[in-house]
């Protein structure tokens, strides 16, 4: 059983290359891809009569007033309404030209930003300017088109469906080139607001978890230990022997204190992870485990202390996945780096079985991984073993030190 999440950068994007929308080659005999092309270039001067007047008045009425204070915000509103100009013809291409082009992100308007930075989003759009320059090449195109098509389906029937093909073809490329979204910008854009969205998520819900385990562990302890103390100051002159046996008490509850308080800074962020690096840091997650684990590390250098925490606490969570569901003999941990990535890959010769939706965490980890443009690979076929493959982006410690 294999389940992969792709990172940000692997997304395949559904109109980059073009090739799963294109019509069957055109024939002498009029099919229904013919028929649609001969609408589509037919409707294209009524179209384009309507978006041309749109833009330019929008245009001379927005720029002739910009010497007043409404001219600006008449140009935003009318790069707005360009949008929608822009959803209504890839409504139109998809329809009867099969051309599947992904709607570009909305404009984000946010409340906090004040009128005037609101105003400078919408007028530097490039969905809306792009829109704008579509409408102003659509007139002479459209009257071309109309004149081609309306003389051929009189004159040139035999060979329409090649010219409907090729007027289709060029059209098809404008909307695809000037109607699209800003391809990877675009795409980087929503993937990086999706992503921020499980940051915030898990950095609550670690904070939840500190916070718990600091009120009903080390605190209620201290609390504890407070009481005991008081009770044993109380009974210093009356019960000596009492309070000795109360204090003793109390160092026992200190110990145990100070080893939750380690425990819990170990969860947040591990001494020997800062001051040694992942080799020593993985060794001592291993050591803990309850199978053999064997540990390797081939790093050339440290990486940037983000990448080195998210690849600790990836490992650390693994092998507690393998202590406790896993049913393994022996398990093996492998660091390393390749160009400008950092691979860590974890074996176990358990049962297996392990899916992204079991329950064991194994689902958050790759959303993590997922929101700084990393990769998760889940290999475990029923019988084990089971391999599990993160990739990380390599970034280095000086250049984010500086």
């Amino acid at each position: 059983m294999t389940e992969r999440i792709p990172s940000a950068g692997t997304r395949p994007a559904a109109s980059a290359a073009g090739q799963d929308d294109r019509p069957p080659p055109a024939r002498l005999a009029y099919d229904r891809h013919t028929w649609k092309e001969i609408a589509h270039l037919l409707a294209n001067l009524p179209v384009a009569l309507l978006g041309f007047t749109y833009v330019v008045t929008m245009l001379f009425t927005g720029f002739g007033l910009t010497v007043t204070v409404v001219g600006f915000p008449l140009l935003a509103a009318g790069l707005m309404g360009a949008r929608q100009l822009g959803r209504m013809e890839r409504a139109r291409a998809r329809a009867l030209l099969g051309v599947r082009v992904d709607e570009p992100s909305r404009l984000r308007l946010r409340g906090g930003g004040g009128f005037f930075q609101r105003l400078w989003m919408q007028l530097k759009d490039p969905v809306g300017w792009r829109t704008v320059l579509y409408e102003f090449i659509r007139l002479p195109w459209g009257v071309l088109t109309f004149t081609i098509t309306l003389t051929s389906l009189f004159v040139l029937w035999p060979v329409l469906p090649f010219i409907a093909r090729g007027l289709a073809n060029a059209d098809r490329a404008m909307v695809r080139g000037l109607l699209s979204p800003s391809d990877e910008l675009e795409r980087r854009i929503a993937e990086l607001e999706s992503d921020r969205g499980v940051v915030v998520d898990t950095a609550a819900a670690d904070l939840r978890r500190i916070e718990r385990d600091l009120h009903d562990g080390a605190q209620a302890r201290l609390v504890a230990l407070a009481m005991g103390l008081g009770l044993a100051k109380e009974k210093v002159l009356e019960d000596p022997d009492a309070a000795a046996a109360m204090v003793e008490e109390a160092h026992g509850e200190v110990k145990l204190a100070l080893q939750e308080l380690r425990d819990l800074a170990r969860g947040i962020h591990p001494a020997v992870l800062t001051d040694r690096g992942l080799d020593a840091a993985l060794s001592s997650v291993a050591s803990r485990c309850t199978v053999p684990v064997k540990v390797t590390v081939d790093l050339p250098a440290r990486p940037a202390a983000a990448i080195e925490g998210i690849a600790y606490f990836t490992v650390s969570e693994l092998l507690q996945n393998v202590s406790k569901h896993s049913r393994a003999k022996s398990a093996s941990v492998d660091v390393w780096r390749t160009a400008d990535r950092l691979l860590i890959q974890v074996r176990d010769d358990g049962r297996g079985g392990a899916r992204l939706d079991g329950g064991t965490g194994v689902k958050g980890l790759a959303d993590r991984l997922d929101a700084v443009d990393g990769l998760f690979v889940l290999e475990s076929p029923e019988g084990g073993p089971t391999t599990v493959t993160a990739e990380l982006p390599w970034r280095d410690r000086s250049g984010a030190a500086g």
